[in-house]
């Protein structure tokens, strides 16, 4: 039997997959595909997951797999651009990485890590029990029967275990196909200095975004580099399989639709198609059966599912690791749905209101989307967009106390002062475990927490402005506790206590 069958090696599934062997478990993935894709999709990754690479020390692995320059920090929202350029201390980064590189460096971490993967096996059906899931699979040489205490489907927007689970995926279709394109042009086209277009036969193409009757169009030139990102966005009836490519012919035939232009082409670095919809789960966990990623969510824009999809699995790995191990009960794995559901609600409401913006065409709707650009000009507004657009502000709603304001964030990556050298709390989290940091004198609590030892991590810092006496940091780098500066220890240990216990486990458990 083994402990976890991970269903689908995308990057939800791999990321799961990493993380899972980091806490000490050994999945089983389990991929339709024989092969890894190579159709383009995403073309990139951004917000709160590059941090998180960046915590296990990981993040210049995928960096060194970029190949274009890393853009400006400019991001499309809803028809409208949130500029980030002029903002000391950006709060959202991208990192123009295919998703085909970006599976390819996912494959070789849990190549490294020691992962299973069998390519060319196909879900048929699923069973559970309170002792476990029995999985029924076809493969290269027939079927066969699988058993595991849990089974996650990675399995994206049409999840075979969502829907053998019985799971609900309610929401809404928008009659929207965006396609997105890198190209070149040939030299009958001429390249004017401020971004525009000269086509042969038609007259100038503006660069930005161009609204039409039948849609968007939108062209900007890509940075240090001869090519122009294009995109069209136009309503059709037509239902598209993800697995089947966008071709040159299909990206030129919609811009003539869109825009009236028959834009030449002479070489593309990449063709994609998208279609829009709200889902999400109702539940994310039915029994042994949990979901991440695509499977669990689809967001109505671009360039948020990724790091959405990345971070399910770190929240849920860990946790699903604890459970395993027996240092911790079930209950701990419904943390994982009422704190990415959460998370998925607050991506949702962000899409769906750049469907909004972006949808209208009325004079109203065009006064809508200036007034919305205006106070993206200011400081405040500009930085409060970009951590949502990031995923950064997620404050998971957990047990707080003493209503510290840095419980259930996203920890700070702090400079530390410790006996042993100059720390950072991103070097301190790269072996994914729990960790109580103390930032002061603090010997009761560290006492306290002796007792969860072997499974925490107890570190003693200094720094000069700490913002707690002593932060419980778990290993997806969110702070479960916070004592107050100089707070009692009458306070400070019954909430430590109950922390310790909901996160890690009983103590003196294995």
């Amino acid at each position: 039997m083994s402990d976890v069958i991970i269903v689908g090696a995308g990057p939800t599934g791999l990321m799961l997959a990493a993380e899972l062997r980091l806490a000490g478990i050994r999945p089983l993935v389990l991929e339709r595909q024989p092969r890894p894709r190579d159709t383009p999709k995403a073309g990139g990754i951004g917000g709160q997951i590059l941090e998180l690479l960046r915590y296990r020390g990981v993040l210049e692995r995928f960096q060194a797999a970029c190949t274009d320059p890393i853009p400006a920090p400019r991001f499309p929202f809803g028809g409208v651009h949130v500029d980030l350029t002029q903002l000391e201390g950006n709060p959202m980064h991208a990192l123009p990485l295919p998703q085909q590189q970006l599976e390819r460096v996912l494959n070789e971490w849990v190549d490294e890590l020691g992962v299973d993967i069998r390519r060319g096996h196909r879900v048929l059906g699923v069973e559970q029990d309170a002792e476990g899931v029995r999985v029924d699979v076809e493969g290269p040489d027939g079927t066969y029967r699988l058993d595991a205490r849990y089974l996650i489907g990675c399995d994206g927007a049409r999840s075979r275990v969502r829907e053998l689970a019985g799971i609900p995926f309610s929401g809404t279709v928008y009659p929207e196909v965006n396609r997105l394109a890198q190209i070149t042009v040939p030299e009958s086209v001429t390249r004017l200095d401020n971004g525009d277009l000269e086509v042969p036969g038609f007259g100038t193409v503006r660069s930005g975004f161009t609204r039409t009757e039948r849609g968007l169009f939108g062209m900007a030139a890509a940075p240090n580099s001869d090519s122009l990102s294009v995109y069209t966005i136009e309503d059709e009836d037509a239902e598209y399989d993800d697995d089947v490519p966008l071709t040159v012919a299909e990206l030129q035939e919609s811009i003539q639709r869109v825009l009236g232009a028959n834009l030449p082409v002479a070489q593309t670095y990449r063709l994609s198609r998208f279609t829009f919809k709200a889902r999400q789960a109702e539940r994310y966990r039915e029994g042994r059966v949990l979901l991440a990623g695509d499977a669990a969510h689809l967001f109505p824009a671009t360039g948020v599912a990724l790091n959405a999809g990345m971070l399910d699995a770190v929240n849920l790995a860990w946790k699903l690791a604890a459970v395993v191990d027996g240092r911790a009960s079930e209950q701990l794995l419904d943390t994982y749905h009422e704190e990415r559901h959460f998370a998925g609600a607050r991506t949702m409401l962000h899409t769906q209101a750049q469907v909004a913006l972006r949808r209208g065409h009325d004079p109203a709707a065009e006064a809508l989307r200036a007034v919305f650009q205006e106070l993206l000009t200011d400081e405040q507004p500009l930085r409060r967009m970009g951590a949502f657009i990031a995923g950064s502000d997620i404050r998971y709603p957990l047990p707080n106390p003493n209503n510290h304001p840095l419980t259930g964030a996203f920890a700070p990556d702090l400079e530390l002062h410790a006996d042993d050298g100059i720390h950072t709390v991103a070097d301190l989290l790269s072996a994914a475990r729990p960790m109580l940091l103390i930032l002061s004198d603090r010997a009761d609590l560290a006492e306290i927490a002796r007792e969860w030892l072997p499974h925490l991590e107890i570190r003693t810092a200094k720094l000069d402005d700490r913002p707690a006496d002593a932060l419980l940091i778990r290993p997806d780098a969110h702070i479960a506790w916070a004592a107050a500066i100089d707070e009692p220890i009458a306070a400070a240990e019954p909430a430590l206590r109950a922390a310790l216990e909901t996160w890690i486990g009983t103590p003196g458990q294995r």
